[in-house]
Parts: structure tokens; sequence; C-alpha cells
């Protein structure tokens, strides 16, 4: 009797250092191919299947023309409605 229940505490305390050991092991979740935080909007992404056509990267006056032409037509939906 002695005997199966160390090794039950065995199971037990090998099972724990196991779970221990795979929490250890999580990949890294950094943030690849998005454009940094500290840059301005205008700058873009860089990839060519974000940027709308008659757009120029880094134009703050194209980027804000772009905007407001979206705002008024792409998204507004009483516009698109009627």
């Amino acid at each position: 009797m002695k005997r199966s229940s160390s090794r039950w505490a065995t199971c037990v305390i090998g099972l724990g250092l196991l779970s221990g050991l795979v929490a250890c092991g999580e990949m890294t979740q950094a943030m690849t191919g998005m454009p940094k935080s500290d840059t301005a909007a205008s700058a873009g992404t860089g990839v060519n299947a974000f940027t709308a056509p008659g757009w120029q990267s880094g134009d703050v006056k194209s980027w804000g023309e772009q905007l407001k032409t979206r705002a008024q037509y792409g998204q507004n939906d009483h516009t698109r409605s009627h």
C-alpha cells in the first residue's frame, strides 16, 4: 500500500513539473510586419493591398483628401443607400 501511494505522489509531482515546463515554452508574440506606432499615419503601411489608388505615400495633403473622400462616399451609409 505504501509503494502505490509513493508512485501516485511521484506521478503528481512529475505532471506538475511537466506542466510548468510547457508554460515556459510559449512562443513570442511580436507584431512583425506592422508599422511602427511612432510613424505618421500618412506614411502608410508599405503594403500595396492597403493602398488606395491615387494616394501618395507620405503626402499629408493627399492623405487628408483620401480620408475626406472615403468618409463622404465610401463609409457614409446615407449616400450609399440612395
